[in-house]
């Protein structure tokens, strides 16, 4: 890289900080506006911010990895996310809209008890521990590729800035920078992919240079029951992770969380065809990546070819893009503490203490984050990592809530019976019996083990109680509570959504509109690709532009 790469990165995260210092003072007001963004964002940002989150946790590094190593098989592995995205939104989402609450730790209490609340509340947070850091992780690989800077030390820059950022500006901020990112990274994908074929002299001399079987859609280490299983998962984790759930719960209604899911799922379908490409195309260009550094493979392709500049903008992109994960899951985990936690302890704190709460919160998490980021390398590569924790805990802990949302027999003894009981056996075949028994499963045998045991206890359960005639008592109190529930109303912030939701759209309508003035004078200096870039440029120059002024006029629709 370059001084204009280096000024290109400054001048990106400046603004992103920005962004976050002017939602700081609109998220202090109170609890439902820091982590519930007012409950009635736009569907279009909410499902954008979904797919930021979702998809930035590893595909640049983790999922690129595996396209330079085998191809293809990378782009199958993501085409099931998209699956996951059309099921959620035709069937998860709008049963979260319809419980009407904050967190997914505030429905598990609705439905069942605070007992149950506390258990799941602790997996969840320690869970989130070792997915934060693995989000964390590629982040940190990304920086260092590209710049030198040591791993280790790209770990804490990082994870110091999405503390410091999420803290101060809460879910607004989170959600207005991912649709930023998504700008960003969707313009330079349109600069990169070309400039990138061509490098390896068009698609005809990549096909024919490339390995055997790199075009498979399957792999012995990623077999097709591995990929239905991972599919069902990424259902299960799309649709119950208590980050995102928070997508499906801030929009307005039942039919715009059904739509969140579906802009997810028709994004996944086209988005790994275009980000997998790159590293798939440097296998071609440098076969020698082995062992970890094939982590880095997206990067160094885009190294080769980006122009000055463009680079910065692309790395700027793709390392908020990936933080995007860290500071959603941030955001939902310091208001588990706060909500569900320190506000039953203090049940008489007052608003302003409770943000106090949340910010110092965001911040011990975050430092526990960083410090599993760094132990990362030793625990196999976040290759690893990401795949074996999804096996382990994704469905277990998620799973028994959604099937709860659905079932009026469930009760807490079955969830929490169907959690613990999966998440031990998991466990012990992942580290129990390979030591004493000398039995080690597959990759394939984990995923399949962790999707279907917690699927079978959950039936069984259903069929007992079917046999029985038991219906849950936790159920029925739970929809008298709904019931109640049903006559307020949150008219008293409606003004205030509204003038968010204006507030927000003007400010992503600056940042488009600044990102394309930067695209065009970047590309004024580029040497390859110049009438391409301009044109990104000021295609999104107009797009700000617009943006902006349909900001103003619903403003002042809103002020009538």
């Amino acid at each position: 890289m370059n001084f204009l790469d280096y000024i290109t990165i400054i001048l990106f995260s400046a603004g992103i900080i920005l962004i976050g210092l002017t939602f700081a003072k609109r998220s202090k007001k109170n609890m439902r506006s820091f982590f519930a963004a007012g409950g009635a964002v736009p569907w279009q940002m909410s499902g954008l911010s979904l797919f930021m989150g979702f998809f930035s946790a590893g595909t640049f590094v983790v999922w690129g990895s595996i396209a330079y190593s085998l191809g293809w098989v990378s782009i199958t592995i993501q085409w099931t996310m998209a699956i996951a995205g059309f099921i959620v939104g035709l069937l998860i989402a709008p049963r979260w809209h319809e419980t009407g609450v904050l967190t997914a730790a505030e429905y598990i209490t609705k439905r069942f008890d605070i007992e149950t609340q506390k258990v799941y509340t602790y997996l969840f947070l320690f869970i989130s521990l070792f997915t934060t850091g693995s989000f964390l992780y590629p982040v940190a690989k990304i920086i260092e590729v590209s710049t030198g800077l040591p791993l280790n030390a790209s770990i804490l820059l990082i994870g110091g800035f999405c503390i410091l950022y999420v803290s101060v500006g809460g879910l607004w901020a989170v959600m207005s920078t991912d649709v930023l990112q998504f700008v960003i990274l969707t313009a330079v994908v349109i600069i990169v992919v070309p400039l990138a074929i061509n490098h390896v002299g068009g698609v005809e001399a990549f096909v024919d240079r490339a390995p055997d079987n790199f075009f498979d859609l399957a792999d012995s280490d990623y077999t097709v029951g591995f990929i239905i299983a991972f599919g069902f998962y990424n259902a299960i984790f799309l649709g119950g992770n208590w980050a995102y759930v928070q997508r499906y719960t801030c929009v307005k209604n039942k039919k715009n969380s059904r739509k969140v899911g579906w802009l997810f799922g028709l994004l996944y379908i086209i988005s790994p065809l275009l980000w997998m490409l790159p590293p798939m195309l440097y296998r071609v260009v440098n076969t020698s990546l082995g062992g970890l550094d094939n982590e880095g493979a997206y990067l160094l392709m885009c190294k080769e070819v980006l122009p000055t500049g463009i680079l910065g903008l692309m790395l700027g992109g793709m390392i908020f893009a990936t933080a995007s994960s860290l500071n959603a899951t941030l955001n939902i985990s310091s208001g588990v503490i706060t909500n569900d936690i320190f506000k039953r302890l203090r049940p008489h704190s007052t608003s302003t203490m409770l943000m106090k709460v949340a910010r110092i919160s965001t911040i011990g998490i975050g430092i526990l984050t960083v410090i599993i980021a760094l132990l990362i390398p030793l625990m196999g590569g976040i290759v690893n990592v990401v795949i074996s924790v999804a096996a382990l805990t994704g469905v277990p802990l998620y799973l028994p809530i959604i099937w709860s949302l659905f079932s009026k027999r469930q009760d807490k003894t079955s969830v929490l019976t169907t959690t613990i009981f999966s998440l031990a056996v998991n466990v012990f075949f992942k580290f129990v019996a390979p030591v004493l028994f000398h039995l080690s499963l597959s990759r394939t045998e984990e995923m399949i083990l962790g999707v279907l045991f917690p699927i079978i206890c959950l039936a069984l359960f259903e069929y007992y109680y079917d046999l029985v005639h038991k219906k849950s008592v936790q159920y029925e109190r739970y929809i008298a509570m709904q019931q109640i529930a049903q006559g307020m109303t949150l008219e008293k912030d409606s003004l205030e959504v509204s003038d968010n939701n204006a507030y927000s759209l003007r400010i992503i309508g600056c940042g488009v509109g600044f990102i394309g003035l930067d695209i065009i004078l970047l590309g004024t200096f580029s040497q390859i690709g110049k009438i391409l870039i301009i044109c990104i440029g000021i295609f999104l120059l107009l797009l700000g532009s617009y943006m902006i002024k349909k900001s103003i006029i619903k403003l002042y629709k809103s002020n009538d």
